[in-house]
């Protein structure tokens, strides 16, 4: 998963642990690792949701200052459907 340059910093920090996607499907997968940083995220849950579930508290959660600004980011390519991605970041080993 590829994050904003702005909030990448504080999903390594662990201070982000919740993204919202809008995809054709899926391009993730639970347990699935992907790196960020010098570390991975590992997925935790996807789950599909509806505009109304996008509040401004989940837009804040997701590191953007409001709804507008998280639509703006989240929308990739032609998709609709609309993911709760929740995740932890696993720093690099030493």
């Amino acid at each position: 998963m590829v994050f904003a340059k702005r909030i990448r910093d504080r999903v390594i920090s662990s201070e982000i642990t919740v993204s919202v996607r809008i995809w054709q499907s899926p391009r993730v997968r639970v347990g699935g690792r992907y790196k960020v940083g010098e570390g991975e995220i590992e997925v935790d849950s996807i789950e599909s949701i509806g505009f109304p579930d996008i509040t401004p508290q989940l837009a804040r959660e997701s590191g953007f200052l409001g709804v507008l600004d998280l639509l703006k980011i989240a929308k990739h390519g032609p998709g609709q459907n609309i993911y709760l991605i929740r995740f932890h970041y696993i720093p690099p080993h030493s």
